[in-house]
Parts: structure tokens; C-alpha cells; sequence
């Protein structure tokens, strides 16, 4: 039988360190395949994203699919830019790519020397009651909380306090988290930042849909930016996340309905999967 090989890196994104910022895989396709292999394979990897890349007949377009571990995610900032450093270290003629999610939203992106700049959707969010279980699952039932909302094209809930040093300082009860709600993606806490480089900073926790905790997470900022936007009256901000791994991003409002992230990658390995 013959066996079929895929070409595959894995990149730490939003971050210019090896073993910082967040991890994807990203494995570029000669021929489509289905997305039980994707899904496969993306648990076979375990990041928190695995993208599938394809060429598509239209120049410096690109299909890309995101699989965490249990399902395909929509939209996911950090594989986007592990797929964008992988393509323009590939193609160094390459300055720009445009990229086709299952949304089928065009995703541009621009190179910047070391640094990528990509565009996205900007989201909103609604105010949204957050169970008190919950709350005491993430250990923030006795921190004062600023505000609660919901974004629902990511079905993501936020939660923003008022204290950026007990942001850093979270230990969720995960299997407690998981049983607290039974129909989000994941839960977002976010705080004003301390940093005098930045101006907030968050964490993502996923259990329902990922890994528990996701180290640098792009497409939160799809609603993030606008929500820090009207906070802090800024258009352009600077965004620390601050998990373990830690990773950054500056992220700048450029029109009602479209924001951009510019941050940068490392490539940490290059291989080829057998399948």
C-alpha cells in the first residue's frame, strides 16, 4: 500500500522565543482529505490547533481548516499566523496571502519584515448572567467583577476583573469548569494590564470545546478588541496573554467591521506525517 505523506511544521505563535506563545501544527495538502483524518490528526498532535492548508487556483489564495483535538473551530488567530510564517518562509517573494476559512470569510495577510499583520472580523458582545458556579470553578467567586458578556459567533462568554495580578494567578477547578455550563466554546477573563507596554491582558480557558487552557488565543481579540476599544477609547492596543506560556500581539481597529493583529512566529519543526 502506498503510503501518503503530508508535510507538516509545528509553529509557536505570538511570540519571537521558542517554547512560548502557543503552538499549532500546520500541514500543508497536496490533494484534500476528510475531516475524520483532520480530526485525526489534530488529536494525534494534541495542540491546542492543527491547520490544514491547500492551495486554491486563485494566486497567494489558501483554503485553511482548524481542528483542536475534539472539533473543528472556525476561526483561530494563532494557526493563522503559524499557516501565514510557514507560507512566506516557503515563498520568500511572498508579501501577502489571502486565506479561505469553512466561514468562507477572506482572511488577508500582510508581511512585515519579522512581524505579520492579519485581518480580521470584529465581533460584538451583549451582557450575559454568568452562573456562580461558574465563576467559582475559574476562583474568582470573591473578586470583584467588572462586567460579564457573550459574543456569539465564537460562543465565547467574557468575564473582565478588576485585577490583573489575580488574572495571572487563576487555577480553574477544570473538571468543575466543564460541568458549570453545558453550551459555550470556552470562557474568557480579561483585565486592564499593569505592563507599561500593554494595555490588557487575558487568559482562555476551553475545556468544552480544546484543551483547558489555550496559552495565546487570536481569535478572542475578534471580540476583545472592540470590547478594550470602547473601555480604554483607544483604536490601537497592545494585548499581553498571560498563561504560562505568555505571548503578545498589538491589535488596531481599522474599520467597523474589521480589525487587525500584527504579532510574529517561530518555526520549531519541520517534518513529514506517513499516513
Amino acid at each position: 500500500m502506498d503510503t501518503k505523506t503530508i508535510t507538516t511544521y509545528i509553529v509557536d505563535s505570538f511570540t519571537n522565543e521558542i517554547f512560548k506563545g502557543n503552538p499549532a501544527a500546520v500541514c500543508l495538502l497536496d490533494n484534500e482529505i476528510s475531516e475524520t483524518l483532520m480530526l485525526s490528526i489534530a488529536k494525534e498532535f494534541n495542540l491546542s490547533e492543527t491547520a490544514f492548508v491547500q492551495k486554491l487556483d486563485k494566486n497567494n489564495t489558501f483554503s485553511i481548516r482548524f481542528f483542536s483535538p475534539k472539533i473543528e473551530i472556525p476561526l483561530c488567530g494563532h494557526a493563522t499566523l503559524a499557516a501565514s510564517k510557514v507560507l512566506f518562509e516557503k515563498n520568500p517573494g511572498m508579501d501577502q496571502i489571502h486565506f479561505i476559512n469553512i466561514q468562507q470569510l477572506d482572511l488577508m495577510i500582510k508581511k512585515a519584515g519579522e512581524m505579520i499583520t492579519m485581518e480580521f472580523p470584529v465581533y460584538d458582545t451583549k451582557p450575559v448572567d454568568v452562573p456562580l458556579v461558574l465563576l467559582d470553578a475559574l476562583g474568582i467567586t470573591n473578586i470583584a467583577v467588572v462586567n460579564t458578556a457573550y459574543n456569539e459567533e465564537t460562543n465565547i462568554i467574557l468575564i473582565e476583573i478588576d485585577n490583573c495580578l489575580i488574572l495571572r494567578s487563576l487555577h480553574p477547578n477544570f473538571e468543575a469548569l466543564l460541568k458549570s455550563h453545558d453550551t459555550i466554546n470556552g470562557v474568557l477573563v480579561t483585565a486592564t494590564s499593569d505592563k507599561k507596554d500593554f494595555d490588557f491582558e487575558s487568559r482562555y480557558f476551553w475545556p468544552w470545546s480544546g484543551t483547558n487552557e489555550d496559552p495565546v488565543t487570536g481569535g478572542t481579540h475578534t471580540f476583545l478588541t472592540k470590547y478594550w476599544g470602547k473601555r480604554l477609547d483607544k483604536q490601537k492596543m497592545r494585548s499581553y496573554q498571560c498563561s504560562e506560556r505568555s505571548g503578545f500581539m498589538e491589535v488596531e481597529l481599522i474599520s467597523s467591521d474589521k480589525f487587525t493583529i500584527t504579532s510574529t512566529a517561530r518555526i520549531f519543526f519541520e517534518g513529514e506525517l506517513s499516513l
